[in-house]
């Protein structure tokens, strides 16, 4: 062995060791915050992925619900903790509206890493069954010969939204009439007190199959799989149109490339197990997956489109509550 050689076969082995000495990804339990209620589509889906996490990282990965003020409150926090991959959360389509509706604590794009979506969920615009209006051209005509405006129920966030957008594309004049939830819009869009309304498939679902609610479209890129023969807005009388509801994981920003391959992988493979696949199918919901590239993209394209919507109909930030 040459004198260069024996010298540097025992850095080698050190640096070996050392490398061999790296802790892996995670080393302690990673924090799965949610910014809602518990019982929601995101509060389930961050449940069932919870369990296969666990599995493949060999760490717990608790869920802990943190909501208030619309989801502001949890995703502050998740905007805040340190960016090493230990804290993820998991909102919804309001993380983006959020920033329509409110003078934020954080920066809705700058201060988050985007993991993968989760699921989409589409809207679907139901009526009373005493409303004349059967159809999506029958109800912009009715609208038309109106004096007044239709009313639409609105809960806030894209469930209010949906229809402002849906309005400008038609040029049809919409009222909102604020509800808390979809528990008290219902009885008002029973009785016809109020028109219509967009509301989440699973909300509006069993009211649709007792007969007391019709549905005249879905708000999504396909038909929902819960009422196929309920044509979409987009293929029934605004093609491109779209306006569902979705789950996405986030991080907080400045995650290692590494650290964020590793969580999209996990996230990815957990979604797609078929037990979690057949769980969001019963929910209304359809898994739905992507890179943490297309993630970016994707809430990017839904915050330019919800706030150019909200502006458009002179909605203003207000202070979070």
């Amino acid at each position: 062995m040459t004198r260069r050689a024996a010298i540097a076969s025992p850095l080698v082995l050190v640096a070996g060791r050392v490398a061999h000495a790296q802790p892996t990804f995670p080393t302690r339990p990673v924090r799965f915050i949610v910014p809602y209620t518990t019982g929601g589509v995101s509060d389930i889906t961050a449940r069932l992925l919870s369990e296969p996490l666990k599995e493949m990282w060999g760490q717990p990965v608790p869920v802990e619900n943190r909501a208030g003020a619309d989801g502001v409150i949890g995703t502050e926090v998740i905007a805040r903790s340190a960016p090493d991959g230990h804290t993820l959360g998991l909102v919804s389509v309001g993380h983006p509206v959020n920033a329509a509706y409110y003078r934020l604590p954080y920066d809705t794009m700058r201060d988050f890493s985007f993991v993968t979506q989760t699921t989409t969920t589409p809207l679907v615009l139901c009526a009373g069954k005493s409303f004349a209006p059967n159809t999506l051209a029958e109800l912009v005509e009715h609208a038309k010969r109106s004096r007044g405006s239709v009313t639409f129920a609105g809960t806030g966030g894209v469930v209010r939204l949906a229809p402002v957008l849906f309005g400008q594309r038609t040029g049809m004049p919409l009222e909102y009439v604020p509800y808390r939830g979809s528990s008290q819009a219902h009885p008002d869009l029973m009785s016809g007190r109020v028109d219509i309304m967009f509301d989440t498939v699973p909300a509006a679902l069993p009211h649709i199959q007792s007969g007391n609610l019709k549905a005249l479209a879905t708000t999504g890129a396909r038909r929902a799989p819960q009422l196929p023969d309920v044509p979409t807005i987009g293929e029934a009388f605004l093609p491109g149109f779209e306006a569902s509801t979705w789950g996405m994981v986030i991080a907080p920003a400045n995650l290692p490339p590494a650290t964020l391959a590793t969580l999209n992988e996990g996230c990815v493979a957990a979604l797609r197990q078929p037990e979690v696949v057949e769980r969001h199918r019963a929910l209304g919901a359809d898994v739905k997956t992507s890179t943490p590239e297309e993630s970016r993209a994707f809430v990017g394209a839904e915050m330019e489109k919800w706030l150019d919507t909200a502006r458009k109909a002179g909605i203003q930030p207000q202070g979070v509550q």
